[in-house]
């Protein structure tokens, strides 16, 4: 069985880490507002999700 002969740092042990970091979640442009949000869920400026109305977004701030 392997073992390393010297411990880690944690300068390598974080260079080592940070290229397995998850990409960032992609977006989608709504064609009709052209607002981005999130593939497969609501939009949150429209409250829009396949084309019908499923949540009441209000425009009060």
């Amino acid at each position: 069985m392997a073992v390393p002969k010297r411990k880690t740092s944690k300068k390598k042990r974080r260079q080592r880490q940070a290229s397995h970091k998850k990409p960032m979640a992609g977006s989608a442009r709504d064609p009709k507002t052209g607002s981005w949000h999130q593939p497969h869920r609501v939009d949150p400026v429209t409250g829009m999700y396949g084309g019908r109305q499923v949540i009441i977004v209000s425009t009060d701030e």
